[in-house]
């Protein structure tokens, strides 16, 4: 049986830890918070403006702007990740490592090459591993402070990226907050901008009236979605950073809270453990009174 002394500090050891997993779940909590209230702040200016570039977008060509332009046996790819920056969140960021795995491969077999724009030092770390990729660009310090300047430039390099031909598609990775307790892994198209996927989130949308709304504009469709298709996929890439950032807290929240839990058993265990072992320690020396006390006589 295990010396009381080690049970003992086992158990203190412990009690140690439920204070600081603890601490970070209130950190956490408080930090959600504001993550949520910020992500959900920002959804119905992200929605009205997909429904405004929907209805634009409906009504002119494909070939239109060179940013709704499909191309044909596309080649090359490219996926925007947006992860975390610190651990101790669960398996936050292995969910979306995996997704992404199994999209991949999906793309490898249709012959077409992958490269990751990575935001978050556990993507970096995670795609230095991967062979089948290569991290062309990494964005420091977007997961800490998200702000629309930050969004503004990731969103501006993948366009350039695009624009230029260096690359076919665009996707956006990245875990979208559902719930305190739940958040989905979302992989979806950034570029080129799909003009009935727009249509058809607009017809899904709580508004009534979708694209069939008619507008007067000024000064016409194609000058008006020059300027707004970028300011979509700004806002986008902004919405995508502010989900993940919700998600995080809400993720780390419940680890931290589930790792409370452990420590709290692991201490009743410990204790059980610790008395067992006094009781059996104070039997072992009243046994050896008694006999001490039996040889004396």
């Amino acid at each position: 049986m295990a010396n009381l002394k080690d049970i003992r500090k086992r158990i203190d050891s412990v009690e140690n830890t439920k204070k600081i997993t603890r601490a970070m779940k209130m950190v956490a909590t408080a930090k959600l918070r504001r993550a949520e209230e910020a992500m959900k702040s920002s959804r119905p200016y992200a929605n009205e403006i997909r429904r405004v570039i929907a209805s634009l977008a409906d009504r002119v060509d494909e070939e239109a702007h060179p940013l709704l332009e499909q191309r044909e046996l596309p080649e090359t790819a490219l996926i925007i990740v947006v992860s975390t920056d610190r651990g101790l969140c669960g398996s936050f960021n292995a969910n979306l490592f995996r997704r992404l795995d199994d999209f991949i491969k999906t793309h490898e077999v249709a012959d077409e090459q992958i490269d990751i724009a990575n935001i978050g030092e556990k993507g970096l770390r995670n795609f230095r591993r991967h062979e089948d990729v290569e991290v062309v660009r990494d964005y420091e310090g977007v997961i800490g402070d998200v702000d629309y300047d930050g969004a503004r430039a990731i969103a501006q390099d993948g366009i350039q990226a695009f624009l230029s031909g260096d690359y076919d598609n665009i996707y956006l990775a990245y875990n979208e907050f559902v719930s305190a307790i739940q958040y989905e892994q979302i992989i979806e198209p950034f570029l080129p901008i799909s003009i009935d996927a727009l249509v058809d989130e607009d017809e899904e949308g709580d508004q009534p009236g979708g694209v069939d709304t008619d507008y007067i504009y000024e000064p016409d469709e194609l000058s008006l979605l020059d300027y707004a298709l970028p300011r979509h996929l700004e806002v986008q890439v902004l919405q995508a950073l502010l989900e993940s950032a919700a998600a995080e807290q809400a993720a780390r929240m419940t680890a931290m809270d589930n790792a409370t839990e452990n420590a709290e058993e692991m201490i009743e265990d410990l204790t059980l453990e610790f008395n067992r072992a006094r009781q059996a320690a104070i039997t072992n020396e009243i046994m050896e009174i008694v006999s001490g006390a039996e040889a004396m006589e």
